[in-house]
């Protein structure tokens, strides 16, 4: 199996670095902040500073978010306390920014995660084409709620591996697999709610690394 060069984008858990790297992929992780498991594979750095790094496969798990998704749009009306509406747009136009760059990276095959967008995001980033599918833990044998949206380029839609029957809404085991949304406020709840999930990222590495791998043997 030929090797792939795969850059994982805006991670520091290295879940889905590690799943490429069991599966003999030259994979690599890169963000702002170090690895939590302080790999000598993690390029800590903004990542449009890798982007051109001759890359087979890029996946995005995490890009600041905050003022791109529906749920944030509020804020640029109304800012929070101690806020302007010029600092939420300038950070509306920023995150738009770092996702046009992974968007249209000079990367053949591009994954990036984010939540669904409001108008003005969609506006402003530069070939935008809507999430190709919204996936869920619980599709890939994790007991966790949490939609997220793939926005794919020369890559396929993940197809479920193990799913499970979501609990009754009230019950006690629908409270646990709603724990990442019932997340207590505090320094540590944007890391809770970015987890990525191993069973989504062994799919990744499966489908998605067998899938270019087998376009680049056939090439």
């Amino acid at each position: 199996m030929k090797a792939l060069r795969v850059l994982i984008g805006c991670e520091t858990s290295g879940v889905v670095r590690r799943a490429f790297l069991e599966r003999g992929h030259d994979a690599w992780s890169c963000d702002l902040l170090p690895a939590d498991d302080r790999s000598n594979r993690h390029m800590q750095c903004d990542i449009r500073d890798v982007l051109g790094m001759s890359w087979d496969l890029l996946a995005v798990m995490h890009p600041p978010c905050t003022r791109l998704c529906n749920s944030g749009v509020r804020w640029l009306s109304a800012p929070p306390k101690g806020r302007s509406l010029p600092d939420m747009w300038a950070e509306l136009d920023e995150g738009a920014a770092l996702f046009s760059a992974c968007w249209n990276a000079p990367v053949p095959r591009v994954a990036v995660e984010n939540p669904v967008m409001h108008r003005h995001a969609k506006a402003r980033i530069e070939n935008y084409q809507p999430a190709a599918q919204h996936v869920q833990p619980w599709w890939f044998g994790e007991p966790a709620f949490k939609a997220t949206g793939l926005y794919l380029r020369g890559l396929p839609p993940l197809s479920p591996t193990d799913r499970l029957t979501p609990p009754d809404k009230g019950t006690e085991d629908h409270k646990r697999w709603s724990a990442i949304h019932r997340a207590s406020p505090g320094p540590g709840r944007w890391k809770q709610r970015s987890k990525t999930f191993p069973g989504i990222a062994a799919a990744m590495a499966d489908q998605w690394g067998g899938w270019a791998t087998n376009q680049e043997a056939a090439a």
